[in-house]
């Protein structure tokens, strides 16, 4: 079948399907299980009123239940026996990562690019929220700012993997330390230790633009009397900005940091695409896939791990988005 007739196929039997079952079930709520009318009209009516919402979240807890629950609870159970899946191993899996150098190093490692990425990328896009609101063309830094967003991990690992190479005629940073140095080139992503960094930048340099827009709105949402009483008070532009500004958008600040957060701990592609892994940039997900065609059992297992790692990261981005909205 022609993909785009089988594309609008699926529109129609989607939307059709969508509004079928709410207009059916409302109706046999109401007039068949609830009807309202007779002695117990006003119990049926409250009744039904009770159930309605249910019908409407139905679609969407079955939806996560297929696709979010069972996969879950199918992986821990996974995880549990061995690497063919015919025998019982408690929590085998999950000791045998403990003892395991090289998920220490890829925990390790994912710890490091939780504590630098979020902060360097908030910080960089508070920084650049401030200053682009301050300047005439203040949109078209923003939209430059910005661009890399709309480039894929691959993509951007590509443009840095030039930015890295060792060929000074193409590698950005090898071409500085040759012309004003006069240094030998480098791989920087052998440099064990420090080559983790140099891939955390490509993320900052994608993850930047993002935190860039959503604080750029919350500082314009400050109050202009605030600041004025500020001036008036003698108060200079940094003290305005770190004792006036940045209070007021603490809770933005945190949003936007669990988020990245929570994009750094599932990050994959990069590390992929750049060393794979190797030169002691493991992490937890690259680590996963170095196990998923050979080992199940301990790649769920790790995947149950990362999941566990999120979680927490999760609740404290709702809870903190709740309380944006109050």
């Amino acid at each position: 079948m022609n993909p785009m007739i089988q594309g609008i196929i699926t529109i129609i039997v989607g939307v059709g399907g969508c509004i079928g079952y709410f207009y059916f079930s409302n109706l046999i709520l109401d007039k068949v299980i609830f009807p309202a009318k007779g002695e117990k009209a006003g119990d049926n009516i409250r009744r039904a009123t009770q159930v309605r919402p249910w019908l409407f979240l139905m679609p969407a807890i079955f939806a996560l239940s297929l696709y979010l629950v069972y996969p879950v609870i199918g992986s821990f159970l996974r995880s549990l026996y061995n690497r063919d899946g015919d025998e019982f191993i408690g929590l085998g899996n999950y000791l045998a990562l403990l003892e395991a150098e090289e998920f220490r190093t890829a925990f390790t490692n994912n710890l490091l690019w939780v504590i630098v990425v979020p902060a360097m990328a908030t910080a960089f896009g508070l920084l650049a929220a401030q200053l682009t609101d301050r300047l005439s063309w203040g949109n078209i830094a923003k939209s430059l700012i910005f661009m890399p967003m709309a480039i894929s991990f691959v993509g951007a690992s590509l443009i840095w993997k030039f930015v890295y190479a060792v060929d000074g005629d193409i590698g950005l940073i090898n071409a500085l330390r040759m012309g004003i140095f006069g240094a030998d080139p480098v791989d920087v992503l052998q440099i064990p230790f420090w080559n983790n960094f140099f891939l955390m930048v490509i993320l900052v340099w994608i993850q930047t633009g993002f935190a860039m827009v959503i604080l750029s709105a919350a500082l314009r949402g400050i109050p202009e009397e605030t600041i004025e009483a500020a001036v008036i008070d003698g108060a200079n532009p940094l003290q305005i900005f770190f004792q006036i500004k940045v209070p007021q958008i603490m809770g933005t600040i945190v949003v936007v940091w669990t988020t990245i957060t929570i994009l750094v701990l599932k990050v994959f592609d990069i590390v992929y695409t750049m060393t794979g892994g190797n030169f002691g940039t493991e992490i937890l997900p690259s680590y996963m896939m170095s196990f998923m065609f050979r080992d199940d059992g301990r790649a769920t297992a790790v995947a149950f791990v990362i999941m566990l790692v999120v979680l927490p990261v999760m609740i404290w981005n709702i809870v903190q988005a709740r309380r944006e909205m109050r």
